[in-house]
């Protein structure tokens, strides 16, 4: 899964405005998948940003294999002194450790980076829950293709992120809702980003 690695430059949304926001997603169980080269990062850091403007703690869960570039994350505006970085050996142990972080009711925003790793039923029962009852959003990153089986029936929004150069150092970073049970997967979100040096 890419980094994040872009510099942000204005932020609309197609069809429907102020959908892909962390109130949206709030209490719910998000899964946003992205393949190869995806807008999946830069997309979870957005909601990253929204959370610690209002103040709201956020807890990253990640393993070893995988991460994201500080400086870039810096650079668009995410306190990193802020941000509770999990980094496990393996991916298995991804959703348990967002399990303790969720049960504390003291984040606003949890994401779990599970790259090709599942979730178990049981487990994905309990996430959702605690996530519904503290009023925290869960964003799971997970790397697969559009059309892949979403991590499960509890997930209550899967989003497909994909990035496309529209010009010279120009990119779009487009969400596209696949399931939303409170809306129906009629609408997507798009950001306009420039990229870092040395991406052009």
């Amino acid at each position: 899964m890419s980094p994040f690695s872009t510099q942000k430059l204005r932020q609309q949304d197609v069809a429907q405005p102020n959908l892909w926001t962390l109130s949206e997603v709030a209490g719910r169980l998000v899964e946003i998948s992205g393949a190869g080269a995806s807008a999946a990062l830069t997309i979870a850091f957005g909601l990253v940003l929204q959370a610690q403007k209002r103040g709201d703690p956020v807890g990253w869960v990640t393993s070893m294999a995988s991460s994201f570039y500080p400086p870039d994350v810096a650079e668009n505006g995410i306190d990193l002194a802020a941000l509770v970085v999990i980094r496990l050996s393996g991916t298995e142990s991804i959703p348990r450790a967002g399990e303790k972080l969720l049960r504390s009711g003291g984040f606003g925003l949890v994401v779990l980076d599970l790259g090709a790793a599942d979730i178990p039923v049981p487990l994905q029962t309990r996430l959702a829950g605690l996530a519904h009852r503290h009023h925290t959003a869960l964003a799971c990153l997970t790397e697969k293709e559009r059309r892949a089986f979403s991590l499960g029936s509890l997930v209550s929004l899967r989003a497909h992120a994909e990035k496309k150069r529209i010009a010279e150092n120009r990119f779009a970073c487009t969400l596209r809702v696949l399931k939303d049970k409170r809306r129906g997967p009629t609408w997507s979100h798009e950001e306009h980003y420039a990229g870092p040096a040395g991406l052009c």
